[in-house]
């Protein structure tokens, strides 16, 4: 079953990244729960940390909610602050291919004192563990996950189960 992580349960304190932490990412988009799963296991991730916006998913099994079951086992969801989602201009920007544009949006939203708690307390669980940052988006370079990451932990060993 997931757990879901309140925002006012965040910690507050910064701590710094080791300069070798290990930390995974991946996307589902175009995978069934089976192959996803067999990915995480070969790479011996042990925890999940949900980073998309809207825990949502039209996929079958990608749906975080107990009923869904097998793939939300060991999550751990990162919860946005509503000031912290994806905006409508970072929304605008990502629909007409306005990269910059969305880069600098999505790097002024990690300015926000909340997502800077969020940051801290992800690197905490990747720390713990083998985590994987999920996303929807397969292709990492196609992903906010890799500007969080590039952001929050660039002396990081990165490795993108599906790259």
């Amino acid at each position: 079953m997931s757990k879901v992580i309140p925002l006012l349960a965040m910690t507050q304190r910064r701590r710094s990244v080791p300069v070798r932490m290990r930390i995974f990412t991946i996307g589902y988009e175009g995978t069934t729960v089976g192959e996803f799963l067999a990915a995480l296991q070969q790479a011996g991730v042990e925890r999940l940390i949900d980073v998309r916006a809207v825990p949502n998913s039209r996929r079958p099994g990608f749906l975080q909610e107990p009923a869904s079951g097998r793939a939300w086992r060991r999550a751990h969801r990162i919860c946005p602050p509503a000031r912290a989602r994806h905006s409508r201009r970072g929304r605008a920007a990502a629909r007409a291919g306005r990269i910059d544009d969305l880069i600098r949006i999505y790097m002024g939203q990690l300015e926000l004192p909340e997502a800077m708690a969020q940051a801290a307390q992800m690197l905490e669980l990747a720390a713990e563990k083998p985590s994987a940052l999920l996303c929807y988006e397969r292709q990492p370079e196609h992903c906010h996950r890799t500007l969080l990451l590039d952001a929050v932990a660039p002396d990081a060993q990165v490795v993108h189960v599906f790259d």
